[in-house]
């Protein structure tokens, strides 16, 4: 079979996992197709964690045994070992395939190609690395988790052509059209949190959920406000006391009060009281309590101070900008990030993986987050097991 054709296979693959979008943390999106005779005759996808694996619900798809000379395409390297589901790769030799198609390798240190020598001993063809690349993207926060042990802090903006995203008065609805504001909609039902800080509660007052597909979901939503302003304020922000508030967690530092934290309990509303010298959240501390409650990925969307205090501290991950066909040529107009002295090209912050991707009249860029010192030792693990280099 041609190349071409393992890549339409592959992509047909991507769009069968992509049914499970934002439902499987803290396991990865995996799509399977089973092919005879240049026909897709089952697919298959796992659903949700502590569910079949995409290959054995392929299978399980077609109801009998493939016939020969039968092609199983999967987007992630089949597991080897048992959790809470069988190894895939027992269910593929007891299914008499002879030839595997794989997208991505694993990135698990306890799975990493030991599902590609397994089949090989078995007696199985596995041809790897078919639509690599867009196979490790499909599992950005799986491929965090897995290699670091802690979640994905990701960060949205929607500006300008010269990184503004307010005027000089602050008007800011709506920078990017509506195709942009649905996919940045789109990447919310895919994190398991999204995250604000005070400034942006206290002048939007967002409901924070994912409008995807026809249905309003609520992630975790999570509130940056060190002395709790948005408790003393008269307004009582919607998501304290909205249907979801109880996925509502203000993160806060001593200096906001324990009086106020009491009376968001109250409300029904979750804080984490972060240890802190000053009024600001320790980044490193909440990735660490992020890691603890098993939540594997955060959508920061905001605002300014916020994001730019993420760069500065060396604490975000991820980079999502969608670029309008707008201009404001204003230096007092606002940018989204700030605060540091980047005097030579070589200090300069860089995105890493780079996707482009074009929505209506705006662009998104979006890649892996890369500062000019050496990485650290987990950044080059990440990129190692991820992307093989």
């Amino acid at each position: 079979m041609s190349e071409p054709d393992h890549d339409t296979f592959m992509r047909r693959a991507l769009a069968v996992a992509r049914r499970a979008w934002g439902d499987t943390h803290p396991n990865p999106m995996v799509g399977a197709l089973v092919v005879e005779d240049g026909v897709v005759v089952a697919e298959g996808y796992h659903a949700r964690a502590g569910e079949a694996h995409a290959e054995v619900s392929a299978l399980r798809a077609l109801g009998r045994r493939p016939r020969p000379g039968a092609v199983l395409y999967v987007t992630l390297e089949p597991c080897s070992t048992h959790g809470r589901t069988p190894p895939c790769t027992d269910a593929i030799a007891a299914a008499g395939l002879r030839r595997v198609v794989v997208g991505a390798s694993d990135p698990n240190p306890a799975h990493a190609g030991r599902g590609y020598e397994l089949l090989r001993a078995s007696g199985i063809e596995v041809i790897t690395g078919v639509l690599a690349d867009e196979c490790a993207d499909l599992n950005l926060i799986f491929n965090h988790w897995i290699t670091t042990g802690g979640p994905l802090l990701a960060a949205k903006s929607g500006v300008t052509l010269d990184g503004k995203v307010a005027t000089r008065t602050g008007d800011s609805k709506w920078i990017t059209g509506e195709a942009a504001r649905a996919d940045g909609h789109r990447w919310r039902r895919l994190f398991p949190a999204i995250a604000v800080g005070a400034g942006t509660v206290r002048a939007d007052n967002p409901r924070l959920t994912a409008r995807y597909a026809g249905v309003e979901w609520c992630p975790w939503r999570f509130v940056f406000d060190g002395l709790l302003r948005t408790v003393t304020d008269k307004m009582v922000p919607n998501i304290y006391t909205d249907e979801f508030r109880e996925r509502t967690i203000v993160v806060t530092t001593p200096h906001g009060g324990m009086g106020y934290v009491r009376k968001l309990n109250a409300m029904g509303v979750n804080a984490w009281v972060l240890p802190s010298q000053s009024p600001k959240v320790n980044f490193a501390d909440f990735r660490r309590r992020c890691a603890e409650q098993g939540i594997p990925g955060v959508f920061f969307e905001g605002g300014a101070q916020l994001l730019s205090e993420m760069l500065i501290a060396r604490e975000l991950d991820y980079l999502f900008t969608y670029h309008a066909p707008v201009l404001f040529a204003d230096d007092k107009g606002k940018s989204i990030l700030r605060g540091l002295r980047t005097e030579t090209l070589s200090q300069a912050i860089r995105l890493d993986k780079v996707r482009h991707e074009i929505h209506g009249d705006d662009t998104l860029m979006r890649g892996l987050v890369r500062y000019p010192e050496k990485l650290h030792a987990d950044e080059a693990i990440f990129t190692r097991k991820v992307y093989g280099e």
